[in-house]
């Protein structure tokens, strides 16, 4: 509530927003009764908080000639410590795992908040073998098998259709290894359902579980699947569930809704954002994402398009 408090006043875009629903911040008195800002807005508009200049501008894939979120970060130290924080909420230290990354589509371009994570990831591990690979699947193979045979505590980070693209010409048993994925397809590959993706990886790769990240551009903070479909948010994470065809009201759990992510590390952006996600809450918070919302992109936005802001 303090930091909707701050961004009500000290952010001019959801000020505007707010102030377009009518809305008193001076009024909302609880979680449920705060507005949360279309996502679409990064795309056309600069959220930030306060007067602080932004160091870093995190942006997204899109596709070609499509606009990009652009989502500015005033310190990039704080959002590599939130995302340090949060994996050993689940996983324990980074530093104790060799880091794999295989996240080409991301590493072919500037301004990934995912590239900046895995290299953070990098960095922090005592194991000199870590790095990424963008297209030497032979070689991350080769170094899969050895930590594997001798048992190196390892996170296999990447794409879903780089994995996929592994999986076919170098399967082999990582029953060892944690294989976490990111998501997307990015055009490479058809788009496939996360249960079948999993299906496909844990077969390919004698896997029990293959463990998910939950993240975008827009947050600082993720959310982490370790294998059966549900996320759970690090410390400063917390998804709601909105009805379809109402904004301002919420689902009960197990019910299918848009989520809504507070993200307390957003506290020089915007910590409330309603995305295009569509998803499932259970009872104690978890979430699933089931896929997104048809005609995203001029969803939600109508009233900051006419207001002409």
């Amino acid at each position: 509530m303090e930091i909707f408090a701050y961004q009500a006043k000290q952010n001019p875009v959801y000020k505007k927003y707010l102030s377009l629903l009518k809305k008193d911040p001076n009024k909302v008195n609880s979680l449920t009764d705060i507005p949360f800002l279309p996502i679409a807005l990064f795309k056309s508009h600069q959220i930030i908080s306060g007067k602080t200049p932004a160091q870093v501008t995190f942006t997204s894939s899109g596709t070609t000639g499509s606009t990009t979120s652009r989502h500015h970060v005033v310190d990039p130290r704080f959002y590599l410590d939130i995302t340090l924080r949060g994996f050993a909420s689940f996983y324990g230290e980074i530093a104790d795992y060799c880091v794999l990354a295989l996240l080409p589509a991301y590493l072919e371009r500037k301004g990934s908040s995912l590239v900046y994570m895995a290299q953070e990831f990098i960095n922090q591990s005592r194991y000199p073998e870590s790095g990424f690979y963008l297209d030497d699947l032979a070689g991350l193979s080769k170094q899969l098998s050895y930590n594997q045979t001798h048992k190196v505590p390892t996170l296999l980070i990447g794409v879903s259709f780089a994995l996929l693209d592994l999986s076919e010409q170098f399967p082999q048993d990582l029953s060892n290894i944690m294989v976490m994925e990111t998501g997307g397809m990015k055009g490479r590959r058809k788009e496939i359902t996360r249960e079948e993706l999993h299906v496909t990886l844990k077969t390919a790769f004698n896997l029990s579980a293959v463990h998910s990240e939950y993240g975008m551009t827009e947050l600082l903070s993720q959310a982490y699947s370790t294998g059966n479909g549900w996320f759970k948010g690090s410390p400063t994470f917390k998804v709601l569930a909105r009805e379809l065809t109402d904004p301002f009201s919420y689902v009960s759990p197990r019910k299918t809704g848009l989520l809504n992510v507070i993200d307390l590390a957003n506290v020089d952006s915007c910590s409330f954002i309603a995305t295009d996600d569509l998803g499932q809450i259970d009872e104690d918070g978890a979430f699933r994402v089931i896929g997104r919302l048809d005609a995203s992109d001029i969803r939600g936005c109508n009233l900051m398009v006419t207001d002409g802001i």
